[in-house]
């Protein structure tokens, strides 16, 4: 086998890879909603603390093998872990006040944006062609048909300002997921395994939400479903969608890998549709199909 076909065969699979991950992540806004007794702070420090230290633990002979160039790389280090720390807390809050479908996808649509930005600033290689441009496009167009179209959410108390104020949070973790999936890419790109890239990251993260869930930590209600809620999106869509992550980041840049990472909006407008009680539009629907184009015509480039 040559060389090239390795190559291309490792290529899909990292493609696959992230979009099993991003199905995964595209189910917690849905499990979130089943504890809406919890703080989406309590909700997003408890879930990703834990999902950060398994990954950490996971990882951690790969992490004592690379800490040279974790050291080294230690501000790149800092900088993703600070992101991963603010992520979940602006991630579940959107979610919280502008409804599963809304939250979710300016949180995760507004990433590739976002990373394209942070390559062409901080990274050598410049991935961004007329190719990956068209397929932001569409998937851009599918994303505002999508966010525009919710028209009702079953049992909602929201007004327009805590809606706006999740679209702007929506903003900022899509930001902060950008952030901490470039530093995942760049420690790779540096020499670090992909298990020391995302243990790192997740364990440092995870040490800084600490404080976050304790202060929280009131609003946790002991009852049966809210703990298998925490722990489902702890293990499941935190631990192993993110190591299904790092792995594709092995043969996929940060900027193709967050325009992947689409499929987790349009897997999460599904389920709120279907579980949640949430309705879409026809144009929303337009909206998921040209995701979807998007995707495909990504998952063929690789």
């Amino acid at each position: 086998m040559s060389q090239l076909s390795v190559s291309s065969k490792a290529s899909k699979q990292g493609v696959f890879a992230i979009l099993f991950a991003s199905l995964l992540w595209g189910t917690t806004g849905t499990a979130a909603s089943y504890a809406s007794t919890i703080s989406p702070l309590a909700i997003g420090s408890f879930t990703m603390g834990i999902g950060g230290l398994l990954l950490a633990i996971n990882g951690a002979k790969h992490i004592r093998l690379d800490m040279k160039k974790l050291s080294e790389s230690r501000y790149t280090l800092l900088i993703g872990a600070i992101a991963l720390a603010i992520y979940p807390l602006a991630f579940y809050s959107a979610m919280r006040l502008s409804g599963v479908a809304i939250g979710t996808v300016v949180s995760i649509a507004s990433a590739p944006f976002f990373v394209a930005v942070i390559e062409r600033l901080f990274s050598k290689e410049n991935n961004i062609d007329g190719y990956w441009l068209v397929s932001l496009l569409l998937g851009a167009v599918g994303i505002v048909f999508l966010a525009g179209s919710e028209t009702n959410i079953s049992g909602s108390e929201f007004d327009e300002n805590s809606k706006y104020l999740g679209i702007l949070l929506g903003f900022i973790a899509g930001f902060t997921y950008a952030l901490y999936s470039w530093a995942a890419k760049a420690l790779i790109n540096r020499g670090v395994s992909s298990k020391s890239a995302v243990g790192s990251i997740f364990g440092i993260g995870g040490i800084l939400l600490v404080p976050v869930f304790l202060i929280n930590s009131n609003s946790l209600v002991i009852a049966s479903i809210d703990t298998i809620v925490l722990v489902y999106i702890a293990v499941i869509p935190m631990f192993i969608g993110y190591l299904c992550f790092g792995f594709g980041l092995k043969t996929t840049h940060a900027s193709k890998a967050t325009l992947l990472t689409l499929f987790e909006p349009a897997v999460a407008a599904l389920f709120a549709v279907f579980v949640v009680g949430e309705s879409i539009s026809l144009l929303g629907w337009l909206g998921l199909f040209l995701i979807l184009i998007c995707l495909l015509l990504q998952s063929y480039k690789s």
